[in-house]
């Protein structure tokens, strides 16, 4: 749930993101985009994951979609951010050799940010993980439902197993991003 869900919401993310930055996208377009932004983050992913377990039922298919959403709203704002802290250097160069805004935004602005927008992925794929553990407490899914299922059952070796492998595995990941991130810089 968690790699699905953070690479359909990162590729959502970074279309959205286009549009709300105000050194990318015009003036109604960036209120429209930040508006939708500031709206999906003010909802949680736990409500987000009891709307959709009760519109498409139980399941990582309900966790996914909230997964999503809540991706798309909480790092969509970091990337137009990111964006917009570029260096106009290279964005002026291009416009003054005539560059249309594809290709300064191809090449001026997305090279620039490029580091910081897998920098911000990498952290949103591990508040995802973590996420996708709550999510299936509520029926949508993923480790989380074997949690719930293991504490319902008074299976406690069996939820100590969850438990330390849930552990394990945000360690795994928070390394693994680390070494990345060292190797962007």
């Amino acid at each position: 749930m968690a790699v699905v869900g953070t690479v359909l919401g990162a590729l959502a993310s970074l279309l959205l993101s286009f549009g709300a930055a105000s050194n990318i996208a015009p003036r109604w377009v960036y209120t429209a985009c930040r508006w939708v932004l500031n709206v999906l983050r003010s909802i949680p992913d736990l409500i987000f994951a009891l709307m959709f377990v009760s519109a498409v039922g139980l399941g990582p298919f309900a966790g996914i979609l909230a997964i999503v959403l809540g991706s798309v709203g909480s790092i969509g704002k970091v990337y137009a951010e990111a964006m917009e802290s570029v260096q106009p250097g290279p964005v002026e160069a291009l416009a003054a050799v005539g560059a249309n805004k594809r290709q300064i935004v191809a090449y001026a602005v997305l090279p620039q940010a490029a580091p910081l927008l897998v920098s911000y992925t990498l952290l949103l794929f591990e508040g995802n993980v973590r996420g996708a553990t709550i999510l299936g407490l509520v029926g949508a899914g993923g480790i989380g439902l074997e949690l719930t299922t293991a504490m319902r059952m008074y299976d406690y070796g069996h939820l100590c197993a969850i438990i330390i492998s849930i552990i394990v595995l945000v360690t795994l990941i928070d390394r693994a991003s680390a070494f990345i991130r060292a190797k962007l810089s």
